[in-house]
């Protein structure tokens, strides 16, 4: 037991992670996701062209020749274009394309969770090794077919798989994980609910075209049947043919359902007009009308209810009717998105005959595809979600009224009137009082006056007693004489002026005066 442990490190603690036998899985791992969706798809295509090959009635089968066109048909499932014979072929089906993008997604879905990535960033070599053997694998494709009838670009056959997978592959990390941190709290949650509410919207109208399309090839089942041919071998292919480009004629159909309609060389499908030519010999083509039908407008209810299942979907979102609308708008703009994509996707070069090329008006279909999501969503969630209660005029009169504490500026203009009135009362006070004062002062005045003058009659008296009597006389006859001249002149001044508080300090003076006055005379006496 000492010879297995360290005398160093007690047992059970040595390193696990730090081995090299831990690292033999992690590579394993990575090239299990990065190799498994090529080899099997790969493998799906091979399989498939040796089907048609076994079944041809006059078709020679070579596992060699099979093998070798399943790489042209491998570069095609990711929307790689090809050249056949000098002719373009950039109509290609989209069902495998849908088949890959899984494929590779669930490739690195089960990675992850093998190589037990705690962090986003750990996956990093995760989508660069996928990304790097689609790269690798498409420009071998690539060189091996120079020379070939069936030839792909260098360029593209490497940079389109290596960028369709890694997006791919970035979905499944993203499936494991969620959304990044860094980008939810920067995302804001309305547009993430207009996401969903978007794609809501596609895969509604897809639905609607599958619909149309559906009902089409039903009401034309005779037309469709014939388009078979009498062999096996070649009615399979012919099957698997329109299987394969199932979804870019239900795409077509969506363009149809919707407006702008689609075109394969000459003929021209649109609501509101027809423009004839003639249509490949495809049974998926079947259920192409050969003239306008009045009721076509009628279609047009389908997109309609997209539009309201999308508005009452985001109905509830929030009390705002305003922000209802941006996760309106968000909707449109992803829904206008993916027709875009997928009108690019499903159309392309088809040979250089009559039948090139399948197109899909994307500008045109984007534009009214927006408007199909945002005026009836719009409305439905606008009027269907919650709206605030509608404030009567009594409440908000009655908000004014008390809103009116808040402000400080009546309180201020009322506490200053208030000091103003307190200033003005006190300086008619404080002037009331120096009134006061000053005639309180006057009666002093008077008094010492008065005694001066008795003395001088005193001493009158001692020298000259007549001039003393007629002192005395003319002592009476002033005091009795004054007052009443004072209270005329009073009088006066009270009818000139109206009473006010500082006018009885004058009458009290008035008397203190006389009083003052009559004493002194009556000492002469």
């Amino acid at each position: 037991m000492q010879v297995l442990t360290s005398p160093g490190r007690p047992a059970g603690d040595e390193p696990v992670g730090d081995s090299l036998d831990q690292d033999v899985p992690r590579v394993r791992v990575l090239l299990v996701a990065a190799l498994g969706p090529l080899v099997t798809g790969y493998a799906v295509v091979a399989t498939l062209l040796a089907l048609v090959a076994l079944t041809a009635g006059h078709a020679i089968f070579s596992a060699g020749g099979v093998l070798l066109s399943a790489g042209p048909g491998w570069l095609a499932a990711y929307q790689v274009e090809l050249g056949i014979g000098g002719h373009p072929l950039g109509m290609l089906p989209l069902l495998p394309t849908v088949g890959v993008v899984l494929l590779v997604a669930r490739a690195a879905a089960k990675a992850v969770r093998r190589l037990r990535c705690a962090r986003l960033r750990h996956t990093v070599p995760l989508i660069g090794a996928i990304s790097g053997a689609h790269l690798l694998f498409g420009l071998l494709i690539s060189l091996l077919s120079v020379g070939e009838p069936v030839q792909a670009n260098i360029a593209l056959a490497g940079a389109v798989p290596a960028v369709l997978s890694g997006l791919a592959a970035t979905a499944g990390v993203l499936r494991r994980f969620g959304m990044p941190q860094v980008l939810a709290d920067r995302l804001d949650p309305l547009a993430l609910r207009g996401l969903r509410a978007g794609l809501l919207g596609l895969f509604a109208l897809l639905a609607a075209g599958a619909l149309t399309l559906t009902a089409a090839t039903a009401l034309s089942a005779r037309t469709v049947s014939s388009l078979f041919e009498p062999s096996f071998g070649a009615s399979f292919g012919l099957f698997l043919l329109s299987v394969l480009y199932l979804p870019n004629a239900v795409v077509a159909a969506m363009s149809f359902v919707s407006g702008p309609g689609f075109s394969v060389g000459n003929l021209g499908v649109h609501l509101i007009g027809y423009r004839g030519g003639s249509v490949p010999g495809v049974p998926l083509l079947g259920g192409i009308p050969e003239h306008a039908a009045s009721w076509w407008p009628v279609l047009l209810v389908l997109p309609l209810a997209v539009g309201v299942l999308v508005g009452w979907s985001v109905r509830a979102v929030d009390d705002d009717p305003a922000a209802r609308l941006r996760v309106v708008v968000v909707a449109g703009a992803v829904v206008g998105f993916g027709c875009v994509l997928l009108g690019t996707l499903a159309g392309g070069r088809l040979g250089d005959g009559p039948f090139d090329p399948v197109s899909v008006p994307v500008g045109v279909a984007s534009i009214v595809a927006f408007c199909w999501i945002v005026i009836p969503a719009g409305f439905v969630a606008f009027f269907a979600g919650a709206h605030a209660p509608m404030r009567p005029v009594e409440s908000l009169e009655v908000e004014d009224d008390e809103a009116a504490p808040e402000g400080t500026e009546p309180e201020e203009t009322e506490a200053e009137s208030e000091s103003e009135s307190e200033e003005d009362v006190a300086d008619t006070a404080e002037a009331a009082d120096s009134e006061e004062s000053e005639d309180a002062e006057e009666p002093e005045d008077a008094g010492e006056e008065s005694a001066e003058d008795s003395d001088v009659a005193e001493d009158a008296e001692d020298d000259e007693d007549f001039d003393a009597e007629a002192d005395a006389e003319l002592g009476l006859d002033l005091p009795e004489d004054e007052p009443e001249t004072e209270a005329a002149a009073v009088e006066e001044k009270t009818e000139d002026k109206p009473e006010t508080p500082a006018e009885e300090p004058e009458a009290v003076t008035e008397s203190t005066e006389d009083s003052g006055d009559a004493k002194p005379a009556e000492d002469d006496r």
